[in-house]
């Protein structure tokens, strides 16, 4: 009976190794009765992969009671970290996970568990980058990639970690506004991890998660459309459910910034029908993605019924904000972005485009001297970083303050934001700067005000970003986590 089990447990292995998540499903599964806490691990792994959030859920909370009642810690180390990282990215529920982050650091401390330490550290590393904490983030991610890199007496190097530590500390540099720094580990990261470096099939996730999301805070819009077309590749190899739907949320964000909307909205349709059942927390973003798409189409009754019953996740101060406005309600929308700022700060790149939301509300509400500061905290910000899409918005953001005041000044910041939009290839936000300096000229010259507003249309259409392969028709599954792939025995490989 024992060889069976792990004959079983092994071809489960083998198969989650391959990719082949069916057959991983259904080796684990036969394995249940006999392999307890191992069995009830590879079967919530594969459950994840093939979409089923909610069941792995129950087979990680199996996993970690049957290891402790077994007395295999590493098991149950495995099964609290995975937890971690399915609560708070799959299921967005950031107390649960920081319970279960707890009890992970708990156990690696009580039980020596060496080699889970640096993923330990990397988990704590992304809590912290998550509740805006980007210093102490950073240092975490720093702590784990120096552990990755030289192991200890009981813990060899370990490229995954290297690499996912890399991932999560370019991800969080960028985001504190080193922008040349960050980009250049994570490519490094996402060019080793596609190769097939590390060991294990989720680093090369883990590595793409961070990188489009350091592409959307710094409208890094060709190099996301060319690493969202490698890691697709890589979801078509792995089986990698949630790339595939991140990736194309990931694009049709893409889309929208740069003017293509018809195909922006294929790609967030697609994206919201694939997590609709098994990602709550990726299906509220994707809401909030096409919410912003109907804010730009002028469609605001559609957005804010889209945002019903998620008005209140993170992903949607944005969109929130925008219908508020749209409706007049600038007092509204600023008591949103400033509730959303509290949890991330104001100086990363990732809150720039709520500062500049909310320094238009305070515009709006006559408060000019607080959207002042903050326009011009946000272009020191994007100055500092080196970043042209923040520099914009304060430009932006300037000008409307002065255009409000009847300011000759607005006419200049409204320019220079108008020029760096063209560059970034971003017609809309540059339609927007049209039609403002329209009506800073007005006063002073109509004739130049008209010129302006008829040559919106003509001079605010930038260059598409490069056309996406025609994706697999399948659903995915929320899966961003980086941690260890398991042995028969539950190991550590």
């Amino acid at each position: 009976m024992a060889g069976s089990v792990e004959a079983a447990l092994a071809a489960g292995a083998a198969a989650a190794q391959a990719g082949d998540w069916p057959a991983a499903r259904d080796a684990f599964a036969g394995a249940l009765d006999e392999g307890g806490a191992p069995a009830e691990l590879g079967l919530a792994d594969a459950l994840l992969w093939l979409g089923d959030s909610e069941g792995a859920l129950e087979r990680y909370r199996r996993a970690y009671r049957s290891a402790r009642s077994a007395a295999q810690p590493a098991v149950a180390a495995e099964a609290a970290l995975g937890l971690y990282f399915l609560m708070r990215l799959c299921f967005g529920n950031a107390v649960a996970a920081r319970g279960w982050l707890a009890r992970l650091e708990r156990l690696v401390d009580a039980e020596r568990l060496e080699p889970f330490r640096g993923w330990a550290t990397l988990a704590r590393a992304h809590d912290r980058g998550e509740a805006g904490d980007l210093a102490g983030g950073r240092a975490l991610a720093e702590e784990a990639l120096a552990i990755a890199r030289t192991g200890s007496a009981v813990s060899p190097p370990d490229p995954d970690l290297e690499l996912c530590a890399m991932s999560a500390l370019g991800a969080l540099l960028v985001d504190a506004g080193r922008v040349a720094e960050g980009f250049a580990l994570l490519d490094e990261a996402m060019a080793a991890s596609l190769a097939g470096e590390g060991r294990r099939l989720d680093t090369a996730v883990f590595a793409s998660c961070c990188m489009v999301t350091a592409c959307a805070a710094a409208a890094q819009f060709a190099r996301a459309a060319q690493w969202i077309r490698m890691a697709e590749a890589f979801a078509r190899r792995s089986g990698s459910f949630h790339v595939h739907t991140t990736c194309r949320l990931s694009y049709g964000c893409v889309l929208v910034a740069t003017g293509r909307w018809k195909d922006a909205e294929e790609a967030i349709g697609e994206a919201l029908r694939s997590a609709r059942a098994a990602e709550p927390a990726l299906f509220a973003e994707a809401l909030a993605r096409l919410a912003e798409l109907r804010l730009a189409q002028g469609r605001v009754n559609e957005a804010a019924g889209l945002l019903a019953g998620v008005e209140d996740h993170p992903t949607s101060a944005a969109a929130l904000a925008g219908v508020l406005l749209a409706r007049g309600d600038a007092a509204g929308a600023a008591a949103a972005l400033r509730r959303r700022l509290r949890a991330t700060g104001d100086r990363c790149l990732e809150a720039a485009a709520l500062v500049a939301l909310l320094a238009e509300a305070e515009t709006a509400l006559g408060d000019a001297r607080a959207a002042a500061r903050r326009a011009r905290a946000l272009l020191a910000l994007g100055a500092d970083a080196g970043c042209e899409v923040v520099v914009a918005r304060a430009e932006l953001a300037l000008g409307r303050i002065a255009a409000a005041a009847g300011r000759p000044a607005a006419a200049a910041h409204l320019e220079r934001a108008l020029e760096a939009f063209h560059r970034l290839e971003m017609p809309l936000e540059a339609g927007r700067a049209h039609l403002l300096l329209a009506d800073a000229l007005a006063a002073a010259s109509p004739e130049a005000a008209i010129a302006e507003a008829r040559g919106r249309r003509r001079r605010s259409t930038g260059s598409a970003p490069p056309a996406w392969p025609t994706p697999p028709g399948r659903s995915c599954a929320r899966w961003a986590r980086g941690r260890g792939r398991r042995g028969p025995a539950g190991r550590t490989s």
